[in-house]
């Protein structure tokens, strides 16, 4: 079975934390999951930024990206994150790959707005690298950076890369791990399931915004590419990668619709 792991990057800011996902991971490699990750980095990213005194400015839930920020892209995302999660993957005896979007044109990204700089949105996946690495018994590791055939590089939402990557891998499942334990309601409980038009609905109503809206936003966008099922789980609760793998409900499932029975 194809499955897409998307870890966010407060989950990797601390060494405990990484390596117990980095086992969960590599138990499931070990047990045959055909497996992909992608990763983001944001809380590392705002941290070097600001030892550096860059500003770190938003609009729309996306950062900014000039020059000085395009570079610690580079340095933070597809460089310091991306090989400490490979090392603790490697030492949990996955024999983990450490890419970025670029890589092979994996991940293809035009400007988004002009007034974001070097922000990129998606326009396409391609999955032969990452298919050829996992059926020779590695497993890639992507950061949220993206290039174009001109050979300009883009940073990537995270969660946007994730869904465009698990369609073009085929992935039976895409799973969000996060800092939150799932999608919440208007009453503030953790939903257990929802359809599109259910996470559409939150969109809407202002229920789901910020970080779970992009989340969402994503889920659906995976969906409508064909992608069966998304999960949104609490990355940091005990096992529960390996939970989530055996069918264990932690978080939110979020399916196209309601499957009709008879």
């Amino acid at each position: 079975m194809k499955i897409l792991v998307k870890l966010g990057g407060t989950l990797l800011d601390q060494p405990e934390s990484r390596d117990a996902l980095a086992e969960q991971l590599a138990e499931a490699r070990g047990r045959g999951v055909e497996l992909v990750v992608v990763h983001g980095g944001g809380k590392q990213m705002t941290r070097y930024l600001a030892d550096r005194g860059i500003e770190s400015r938003f609009v729309g839930g996306l950062r900014v990206t000039g020059p000085e920020t395009l570079d610690a892209v580079l340095k933070i995302f597809s460089g310091s994150v991306n090989h400490e999660l490979v090392a603790s993957l490697n030492r949990a005896g996955a024999l983990a790959v450490g890419l970025s979007g670029i890589d092979a044109l994996l991940v293809e990204a035009e400007q988004m707005d002009p007034a974001l700089g070097a922000v990129g949105r998606v326009t396409r996946s391609n999955p032969a690298l990452v298919e050829l690495l996992v059926s020779a018994g590695y497993l890639p590791v992507v950061a949220c950076v993206a290039g174009d055939r001109q050979g300009r590089v883009y940073n990537v939402n995270a969660d946007q890369m994730a869904a465009a990557c698990a369609a073009a891998f085929g992935a039976a499942q895409l799973i969000f791990l996060t800092d939150v334990e799932g999608v919440l309601d208007g009453r503030r409980r953790v939903r257990p399931a929802l359809t599109a038009a259910e996470s559409r609905g939150l969109i809407e109503a202002g229920v789901a915004s910020g970080g779970m809206q992009a989340k969402l936003n994503a889920a659906l966008d995976a969906l409508a590419r064909g992608v069966p099922l998304v999960r949104i789980a609490p990355g940091a609760a005990p096992n529960a990668l390996t939970r989530l793998l055996g069918g264990e409900p932690i978080g939110t499932q979020i399916i196209l619709e309601e499957r009709q029975t008879a």
